[in-house]
């Protein structure tokens, strides 16, 4: 398996190149835990969560939360099936 940094486009300027690094934001309810649940839910489907990367802002009123993190994916499908996998928990509005 090559080095992810090694990677180049195949078509420069030409949308997701995989594998490649993908930022994903779950937004949903404050007070379900989501900052560990999206992390939870991509390791399941096998995939790489860089830790570092985490980050959450709660709404002004407090009722939702917004998480980010960046993922390292091999494929297309494994990147549609992270972002179907988030939105299927009753607690996550939607995905970005």
């Amino acid at each position: 398996m090559r080095d992810i940094d090694d990677i180049q486009p195949q078509n420069e300027g030409q949308g997701f190149q995989f594998p490649g690094s993908f930022e994903i934001t779950a937004m949903g309810n404050a007070r379900a835990g989501l900052r560990e649940r999206v992390q939870v839910i991509l390791r399941g489907l096998g995939l790489s969560v860089l830790e570092a990367s985490v980050r959450e802002r709660t709404s002004r009123e407090g009722n939702y939360v917004s998480v980010s993190v960046v993922f390292t994916c091999p494929t297309r499908e494994k990147y549609e099936a992270a972002h179907a996998a988030l939105r299927a928990d009753p607690d996550i509005r939607y995905t970005l």
